[in-house]
């Protein structure tokens, strides 16, 4: 039964990842992106869905990725995830705020967003490797150490999150939003 499970969920990762990779590349090809890049973007996205994730950690909820997690509940994470091409929208941030909406648990929900990123990354560090490629940018071991760093402390990073978050609420990460959207309106408009 485990293993139909992991082929489940896995199943529904790469389906709940079909947006972001789509709406990405799009973004990538036609340099979009470019036009996102505004301070004033970043400071009104970092506050507008801090509030968001504070409005959807309120209230316990004790959805689980075994037994509620399907398809439709992940299309629409991972159309919330679109969401995160936009800078000052976390990936990480907006992909657990939407399974804390369909009332995933907190660690579900953490758990639902780290799984949606592997597919998200990968896709991402392709485009990055194409680009090193195209660029001739040197590619030498101290990139692959930095590679490797990167992942080890990534790990690391998820073992004790996922403890934290079994602990207290998101109010932490909901602050340090709002704290970084008024220093960004205050140097936007001062």
């Amino acid at each position: 039964i485990n293993l139909q499970n992991n082929k489940k969920l896995l199943k529904l990762i790469i389906f709940g990842s079909i947006p972001l990779i789509t709406v990405g590349y799009i973004i990538y090809a036609t340099e979009f992106i470019y036009l996102l890049r505004n301070i004033e973007i970043i400071a009104l996205t970092t506050l507008i869905f801090g509030i968001i994730l504070y409005l959807a950690d309120r209230n316990r909820l004790d959805k689980k990725i075994t037994s509620d997690l399907n398809l439709k509940t992940i299309l629409y994470i991972g159309l919330f995830q679109i969401l995160a091409l936009i800078p000052g929208v976390s990936r990480a941030g907006i992909t657990i705020t939407a399974a804390r909406i369909f009332k995933f648990n907190r660690v579900d929900s953490v758990k639902i967003s780290f799984l949606l990123s592997i597919p998200a990354l990968a896709g991402a560090s392709i485009l990055g490797l194409k680009d090193i490629f195209e660029k001739s940018i040197q590619f030498n071991y101290l990139v692959l150490i930095a590679i490797s760093l990167s992942f080890i402390l990534s790990l690391i990073t998820i073992k004790f999150f996922l403890s934290f978050i079994n602990k207290f609420s998101l109010n932490i990460f909901v602050f340090y939003r709002i704290i970084i959207a008024v220093i960004l309106f205050i140097i936007i408009y001062n």
